[in-house]
């Protein structure tokens, strides 16, 4: 079994400078954070990573960080989603340590943006301009093995070694581990001079709030703008509009602490509903003279999605859906609501293409871009070391970060 801990370099501390030929096609043993059950403990686990199969890639992980996706996976909301032991984790950025068979778009040592919603690039849905999703490696919360073989990558060993266990992948990336494979369909090359612990919030947050104000709603300069749920994703859409130019940026969230970080990343003004006294969208028709161009549901909560959708304005408002619903409820409206022009549409990393488009996005910013000065270091809240993924998981649930960034 082999063990790698050896990079030198310059960016955040890393580069290119792999020993490749020691660990390729090879079995790597290394530490993950393994949840057992729904709502029990990460368990810092010593897992063993297969080698990538074809068109498969192993990524050296070097920042991952904490998504509400992964928060509800851990609590198992889901029922029919659950899968233990496994490995959670879909926001993160790291290194390629060795590639499988057919890759030809990756290398070893390429600085890579995992992502949960892949892009194969040759199927009618990658062809296709008005869709992001993939025929074969779109978002998918039921898959927890690869498709090469139908088997995990990850395994833990018994004590005799005779006997090996599978632990479960999550969304296409399980960043929870100092290793992990990954279809190179949902591995994304991004310039070596990226700082890596800020593009880790590309793999998420950021594409999908941002993306959904450029991409889904195409905001534009003036426009009214209401925001429900002012977690990472709700505030990168406020950092969307924002460089859009939106003219008015209403956020909206029942603790009173996210108005300072929401006026930092551009919004205008605040409502907590736990101060109003008639409904939600009536207020917001009152502050806009009749509603907002587009509003975000961000929460996951459908009497929320309901108050959105009523506050923008007749004829022609848009709500965009972010927040994960793990209810099994349907849309509480009633189709003839939508004869009056609103309209409402679900939105999936921000509609990027992420193979095609991240890295154009990542160049842009770099070079300073006007349009794409986004505050990434905003929503970095907290930093800790892998081994305390418990308590990052606790702020989360507190409410007290956005992003914990965690070391690996």
């Amino acid at each position: 079994m082999s063990t790698v801990n050896g990079f030198h370099g310059n960016n955040n501390g890393y580069s290119n400078g792999f020993h490749a030929s020691d660990t390729t096609g090879k079995i790597i043993t290394c530490k993950a954070a393994v949840v057992w059950g729904p709502g029990e403990p990460f368990v810092i686990e010593e897992v063993q990573v297969d080698p990538p199969q074809k068109m498969e890639v192993r990524i050296k992980i070097l920042f991952t960080s904490i998504c509400h996706t992964d928060l509800s996976a851990w609590l198992g909301h889901n029922e029919a989603q659950r899968a233990f032991p496994r490995i959670l984790g879909h926001e993160a950025s790291g290194i390629v340590e060795s590639v499988g068979e057919g890759v030809e778009d990756l290398k070893v040592g390429d600085h890579v943006v995992p992502i949960f919603n892949g892009e194969c690039g040759g199927c009618t849905y990658c062809k296709c301009e008005q869709t992001n999703l993939c025929a074969k490696f779109r978002v998918n919360p039921m898959k927890r093995v690869m498709d090469a073989d139908g088997q995990p990558r990850f395994w833990m060993a018994s004590k005799d070694w005779e006997e090996r266990r599978p632990v479960y992948h999550f969304l296409n990336v399980s960043s929870f581990a100092e290793y992990t494979v990954v279809d190179s369909a949902c591995a994304v090359r991004i310039q070596p001079a990226a700082p890596l612990h800020k593009m880790c919030l590309l793999s998420c947050c950021i594409s999908t709030g941002v993306g959904a104000v450029w991409n889904t709603a195409n905001v534009h300069e003036g426009s009214k703008v209401a925001i429900f749920g002012l977690g990472a994703v709700g505030l990168a859409v406020a950092e969307g509009a924002r460089l859009r130019g939106a003219s008015q940026i209403i956020g909206v969230d029942i603790n009173p602490d996210k108005m300072i970080k929401g006026r930092e990343m551009g919004v205008t003004d605040f409502i907590n509903p736990a101060n109003c006294k008639k409904p939600i969208n009536e207020t917001i028709k009152e502050m806009t003279k009749g509603g907002v161009d587009f509003s975000f549901e961000c929460a996951g909560n459908l009497d929320v999605l309901r108050e959105a959708f009523t506050s923008t304005h007749d004829g022609w408002g848009l709500t965009v859906i972010l927040g994960i619903h793990p209810t099994p409820k349907l849309l509480p409206l009633h189709p003839m609501e939508l004869f009056d022009g609103r309209r409402m549409v679900g939105c999936v990393f921000g509609d990027f293409k992420g193979k095609s488009q991240l890295p154009e996005f990542v160049e842009k910013y770099m070079k300073g871009d006007a349009t794409f000065k986004l505050n990434l270091d905003g929503f970095i809240t907290h930093e800790l070391p892998f081994e305390k993924i418990n308590e990052a998981f606790r702020l989360l649930q507190q409410g007290k970060s956005l992003r914990c960034l965690l070391h690996l």
